[in-house]
């Protein structure tokens, strides 16, 4: 399994999550609202009032899902996420050693 995050412009959620949907058996996802800078080029700062409202709104996605999805849902994020303009986002890729729906009916195995 593997977990896909993304940062994005809040405008781009609606266009890719509905591309999502369109991925058969996609497992659903997480979407919180988070706060960000890339990487600028390096410019004097006017003070600390400008360092501290750097930031612009961005959401965060977090997807889990099974190895054979991956390439499919890396596509969609970027190709529907992609602009070309500064402040497109970021996607990565982690492993996930193990996860329990905890809808499931969960097993506890002492040691």
């Amino acid at each position: 399994m593997k977990e896909i995050k993304a940062i994005i412009p809040p405008q781009r959620l609606p266009k890719i999550r509905s591309a999502l949907r369109n991925i058969k058996d996609f497992p659903g996802m997480t979407v919180s609202k988070v706060e960000g800078c890339g990487h600028h080029v390096a410019r004097p700062t006017l003070g600390i009032r400008e360092e501290l409202t750097d930031y612009s709104p961005k959401v965060r996605i977090e997807i889990v899902c099974p190895d054979e999805l991956v390439e499919g849902i890396l596509q969609v994020v970027v190709e529907v996420g992609h602009t070309g303009q500064v402040g497109d986002g970021i996607v990565w890729v982690t492993n996930v050693e193990r996860m329990v729906r905890l809808s499931e009916q969960v097993v506890v195995l002492e040691c």
